[in-house]
């Protein structure tokens, strides 16, 4: 009888043993990232309608089915945003070589005012295969961009010359179609506040691997 008892409770003890081993081995840890910050839980993107650089509407079913990085910029900006797209379009193997998933780069143009559909496609098609780039008028535009966290300024009416305030933090969406990280910029004095090129590289990598394994998309 005692025998019996010894060789149970060994048996459960290896049963135990087995299963913290497994879950070990299977755990996912969350990655240690140099500028960029995975949000605690994904979160949604209220429904919307803006204009794309493709010819047609585009609505929040186009983010899905991908992983997005989506910034706010408009084509008459002198400095943050061309800086934005050309290193992204010099690091693009990179980014699309990270994950099996296709990789999208949306330019949102905070100038409708200017920016209307044909000067904004002529901006982003310089860049190449997946830049895309959209637009809408204020009533639209604000609450869009509102509701991914992001920001940019209103010049008056009977303004022709003026620069526009925005945001240069970079929002990741994932292949659900919903906000999962941001790509904070680093403030340095003298230095325009853009996106570490070289941070986002390895931050994207470490992300999309990290939260593919966790969501299996």
């Amino acid at each position: 009888m005692l025998k019996k008892i010894l060789l149970l409770i060994a048996m459960l003890a290896v049963a135990v043993l087995g299963s913290v081993s497994y879950l070990k081995i299977t755990e996912v840890s969350e990655p240690t990232l140099a500028s960029a910050r995975i949000y605690d839980a994904p979160r949604a993107i209220e429904p919307f309608i803006l204009e794309g650089t493709r010819g047609a509407e585009v609505t929040e079913s186009a983010l899905q089915g991908q992983w997005t990085l989506l910034f706010t910029g408009y084509t008459f900006c002198p400095d943050i945003c061309p800086t934005t797209m050309a290193f992204l379009k010099s690091r693009w193997s990179q980014l699309a070589d990270a994950t099996d998933f296709p990789v999208e780069v949306w330019m949102i143009s905070v100038d409708p005012q200017r920016d209307d559909i044909e000067r904004l496609g002529m901006y982003v098609n310089f860049f190449g295969d997946g830049f895309f780039g959209v637009r809408a008028e204020h009533k639209h535009l604000f609450p869009f961009v509102r509701n991914i966290g992001l920001m940019y300024s209103i010049p008056d009416e009977d303004e022709t010359n003026y620069l526009v305030n925005h945001s240069s933090a970079i929002i990741l969406v994932n292949p659900a179609g919903q906000q999962q990280a941001i790509f904070r910029p680093s403030h340095e004095l003298g230095q325009m506040p853009t996106v570490n090129p070289n941070e986002l590289v390895s931050d994207f990598g470490k992300i999309v691997r990290y939260l593919e394994r966790v969501y299996a998309f």
